[in-house]
């Protein structure tokens, strides 16, 4: 079985790096994105299984790419998961409507996090 493929696009190295530890246990191969334009570079090239998209980027917001990746015809199609520190009232219902599936708030539970990626590319 071939692994499943998650573009975790996150600023902050510990972060990415703890989300990269978790999932490859759980057998995913992890890309990884930086910032916005590498997010959108990497969904394009690798049309990933599922992305994890870090709302607080530089340069462009999350939920810009979420807006750019869902209008395009390559990648519309991929479940993305919005991440943020900065949860705030109505955040869940912004990161819908960019076209995000689900929403996850900071700091990740490590033991939550692949059940929600396994529900939704299982």
């Amino acid at each position: 079985m071939e692994k499943k493929q998650i573009l975790v696009v996150e600023d902050n190295d510990m972060n990415r790096q703890l989300v990269k530890v978790v999932l490859q246990k759980c057998g995913y191969h992890v890309i990884e994105a930086t910032d916005g334009e590498e997010a959108i570079e990497a969904a394009r090239e690798m049309r990933p299984d599922l992305i994890l998209m870090d709302i607080q980027l530089p340069s462009i917001s999350g939920y810009e790419v979420v807006k750019m990746l869902k209008q395009e015809a390559k990648t519309r199609d991929i479940p993305i998961v919005a991440l943020t520190a900065k949860a705030m009232v109505g955040d869940p219902e912004k990161a819908i409507e960019a076209g995000c599936c689900t929403y996850i708030s900071k700091p990740i539970d490590t033991r939550e996090l692949p059940k929600i990626i396994d529900s939704l590319i299982r």
